[in-house]
C-alpha cells in the first residue's frame, strides 16, 4: 500500500484496517508513506520516506522518492499495489503510472468526492484511471457520480468497515466529561472541510445549552484558535469543550447522546461508523458523500437533508426531547452497519486480490 501518511484522519484509519484485513488474507503487507506522519499502526512492514524529507521538497527529491519506490517494488515482487494518494497533480501521476509503477498491478482507492483531490486536470487523469486495474471508491456517490460520470468504468465500491473490537477499547473518560450530558463532533480541525463553526452555531440555536448540555468538539489542527474564539463569542460558551486528539476516542463516542456531523464535504465518514458500532445516534447533513449510505433517518439517527441552522437544531433536540425515537435509534444502531462489518467488507477485498 501507499499512501501519503498514517496521521490522524479516517483515511489513515482505513488503511490501518485494510492492512489487518490483508494480513487475515494471507498476503504479505508492505506500507509505504511519503510524510513522516505516524499515529496510527499498521500490519506489516512500514518504509516511511518522509524521515528525510527536508521542509524545502524539491524536484529532484521528488524523483529521487519515486526511484526508491520503484526500486522498492521491484525488490519485493509485489502482486498488487494498492494506491491511497490523492491525485491533484498531474505531472506526478504521470510519473506514477509511466515509471514507478510500471510493469505492476495498480488499486487505486479514491478516499474522498472533493474532485480536486482527484480530478486537477480532468480529462488527463481520466485516462490514468483507466490504466489502473481496478478503481476502488469509498462511497457509491462516488464510483457513480464522480468516476462513471467521467467515463471511468473500472470502479468498484468497497465501503470503510468498522471493527467490532472497538466497544472492547474503552479507556477512562476524560475528567472534564465525568457526568456530562453531550453531543460530540470529531475529526480535524480544518473548518474548509469539517465546518464545525455550523455546529456551534445550531448548537447554540437549540437552547440545549440552558438545559446544561455540552458540545464537545474533539480533534486537533489549524483552525483551534479561531474555533474557540468563535465558540466564546456565543451565548452558550460555558457549555462548549474543545477537547484534544484522543488516541483512544471510543470512551469519549460511546458516553455521548449523538454524535453530530456537519462537514462541507466528505468521502466515507468514519465517524457515523464509529459512533453507531458503538451504539450511539448519529446527527448529520445530507453531505457529498457517504451519510445517505449510512444513516437510515429515524431508524439509526437523522438525516438532515438542508444546511440550516434551525433545522439542524431542531435535529439535536429531538435527541435529547424524543425518548422513543432515541430508544430506537440506539437499538438499531449496531444492526443497521452490519454491511460494513469487517467480515464483509473483507470478502470485498478478497475478490479483488484472487483475481489479480
Amino acid at each position: 500500500m501507499i499512501g501519503t501518511s498514517l496521521g490522524k484522519g479516517g483515511t489513515e484509519k482505513s488503511m490501518a484496517m485494510l492492512s489487518e484485513m490483508l494480513e487475515r488474507l494471507g498476503c504479505e503487507v508492505h506500507t509505504i508513506i511519503l510524510i513522516d506522519n505516524v499515529f496510527t499502526s499498521v500490519k506489516g512492514k512500514l518504509l516511511n520516506l518522509g524521515k528525510n524529507k527536508s521542509e524545502h521538497d524539491t524536484l529532484m527529491s521528488r524523483l529521487r522518492r519515486a526511484r526508491k519506490i520503484r526500486k522498492y517494488l521491484i525488490t519485493n515482487n509485489f502482486d498488487v499495489v494498492i494506491d491511497h494518494r490523492p491525485k491533484n497533480h498531474y505531472l506526478r501521476e504521470v510519473i506514477y503510472t509511466n515509471y514507478v509503477y510500471t510493469g505492476f498491478t495498480v488499486v487505486c482507492v479514491v478516499h474522498s468526492a472533493l474532485q480536486a483531490l482527484y480530478f486537477e486536470n480532468q480529462k488527463k487523469l481520466t485516462k490514468i484511471f483507466k490504466k489502473n486495474f481496478i478503481n476502488v471508491t469509498v462511497s457509491n456517490y462516488i464510483e457513480k457520480q464522480i468516476l462513471n460520470v467521467n467515463g471511468i468504468l473500472n470502479t468498484k465500491t468497497i465501503y470503510n468497515a468498522f471493527n467490532p473490537q472497538w466497544k472492547d477499547n474503552l479507556v477512562t473518560l476524560p475528567a472534564q466529561l465525568r457526568e456530562k450530558k453531550y453531543v460530540l463532533s470529531y475529526g480535524r480541525l480544518d473548518d474548509g472541510v469539517k465546518n464545525f463553526r455550523f455546529l456551534i452555531n445550531a448548537f447554540n440555536s437549540s437552547q440545549l445549552w440552558q438545559e446544561g448540555v455540552h458540545l464537545v468538539i474533539m480533534g486537533d489542527g489549524k483552525d483551534w484558535e479561531p474555533l474557540n474564539q468563535h465558540a466564546n463569542s456565543q451565548a452558550c460558551a460555558d457549555n462548549i469543550i474543545l477537547l484534544p486528539y484522543q488516541e483512544n476516542p471510543y470512551s469519549v463516542i460511546k458516553h455521548s447522546k449523538c454524535v453530530a456531523l456537519t462537514s462541507n464535504f466528505e468521502g466515507f465518514p468514519m465517524v457515523l461508523l464509529e459512533a453507531l458500532s458503538l451504539e450511539v445516534p448519529v446527527v448529520s447533513l445530507d453531505i457529498i458523500s457517504g451519510p445517505s449510505e449510512i444513516i437510515q433517518h429515524e431508524k439509526n439517527g437523522l438525516l438532515i437533508k438542508e444546511r440550516n441552522e434551525s433545522l439542524f437544531a431542531n435535529a439535536l433536540k429531538r435527541m435529547f426531547v424524543d425518548d422513543e425515537l432515541y430508544a430506537s435509534c440506539k437499538q438499531n444502531a449496531l444492526n443497521s452497519i452490519q454491511k460494513f462489518s469487517q467480515a464483509k467488507i473483507e470478502e470485498k477485498w478478497q475478490e479483488i486480490i484472487t483475481t489479480v
